[in-house]
């Protein structure tokens, strides 16, 4: 039984941070509804890791049977994640006034990129151009050269979905004492900012060059902390920023320059940085984990997705978990009396519309005029 054993969640189907939030929910144990549009793509391909745990219903909302099938489900949940712009629920006839008018308890969740108000509201836009106006994107790459796409890790992911599970978390708990729901707004932009905490701080008190790239102590101009090509094409991380952490580093690597004692003197980085390199291309990548594994030297090799589920480490930790043929992400984080788990792998689309919508209290021939109808599809 996980953390939310007993907590349902209607997911509207959606792309990113939505599902990424359902998934994590389900992997805590709570019972997560897809609600899919008819001739949507299977969700065996379309999300084949973020499915995991979940139910696939399919409706039609656009008819009013399909809407009121869903709005029965709606009255016995917990949460609603909404993926769409702002005003696309209240179309549709799902926003939130009538949602909660049929469930005062509703959480309702508003996942969208720039937010529920202000001028960028209504505006299309991804993850890169989220982190765009936060300054994060300007951060990430080398000096003198175009900032770096960092994957959709910060906008959709970090600063979306893990805020999304976030802010349902912390509603249902104060749901579970006031009785009352409320809207969660939801946006990446916000989660962007907030991961940007530290370094904006930095830069406020002069401690962070923000106008320019690979000048900062964890932008990669420091030579204690940076990737490094090794002997055979591949690449370390070295993270040695403490004292007693570099002096690891430079006792592992067998290094006795005396200029390497000057850690923290930037005039000498660039130096530094080149005679570093220097030493970690005399060995492979593997090598050099050999030499630095366990130790104090905040020392990595810079593995493939594919060698990240075979590396040793991660093996022993259980970082990933095989389900129906696919390395997946083992739920996170770990509860010692209610363990997270994977329950099932994705689940084609519609095969549980049949089972969910009578659970919702509607009767056989209900159910058979919503499928007659196409209002409701089930899958086999």
């Amino acid at each position: 039984m996980g953390t939310l054993s007993g907590i349902t969640v209607i997911e509207l189907a959606g792309i990113g941070p939505g599902p990424m939030g359902g998934m994590m929910l389900a992997d805590m144990g709570a019972e997560v509804i897809r609600i899919e549009r008819p001739g949507a793509m299977d969700p065996k391909l379309a999300e084949p890791i973020s499915g995991r745990n979940k139910k696939s219903v399919v409706l039609d909302l656009k008819q009013p049977a399909g809407l009121e099938a869903l709005m029965k489900l709606i009255e016995r949940a917990d949460a609603l994640i909404d993926p769409y712009r702002p005003g696309v629920c209240e179309k549709l006839g799902i926003g939130p006034e009538v949602c909660r008018a049929r469930n005062p308890k509703l959480v309702f969740a508003r996942m969208t990129g720039w937010g529920q108000e202000g001028p960028l509201s209504q505006a299309a836009g991804h993850d890169l151009n989220y982190i765009a106006i936060t300054g994060a994107l300007h951060a990430i790459g080398r000096r003198g050269e175009r900032p770096v796409v960092p994957l959709n890790l910060v906008g959709d992911f970090g600063g979306g979905g893990m805020l999304l599970v976030t802010g349902i978390l912390a509603a249902l708990l104060e749901a579970s004492r006031s009785g009352q729901g409320q809207v969660i707004d939801v946006a990446m932009v916000d989660g962007t900012a907030q991961l940007m905490w530290m370094m904006q701080g930095f830069q406020q008190m002069g401690t962070w060059n923000a106008e320019e790239r690979e000048s900062n102590l964890l932008d990669g101009a420091a030579h204690f902390y940076d990737t490094y090509e090794c002997a055979d094409g591949k690449y370390v991380a070295v993270g040695a920023i403490e004292p007693q952490f570099y002096a690891e580093l430079m006792a592992r690597a067998e290094i006795s320059d005396p200029q390497f004692a000057a850690q923290h003197d930037v005039t000498q980085w660039p130096d530094l940085k080149q005679k570093l390199a220097a030493v970690l291309m005399t060995k492979t990548r593997d090598e050099w984990d050999q030499i630095m594994s366990g130790s104090d030297a905040c020392f990595a090799p810079v593995l493939t997705m594919q060698e990240a589920t075979e590396y040793s480490a991660n093996i022993e930790r259980a970082v990933y978990t095989q389900v129906d043929e696919l390395a997946h992400p083992s739920p996170a984080p770990r509860f010692e009396r209610t363990p997270s788990n994977i329950r099932h792998g994705t689940r084609a689309l519609g095969v549980d519309t049949v089972s969910v919508i009578r659970a919702s209290g509607l009767s056989d021939a209900e159910v058979e005029a919503l499928l007659a109808s196409g209002a409701a599809v089930q899958n086999n």
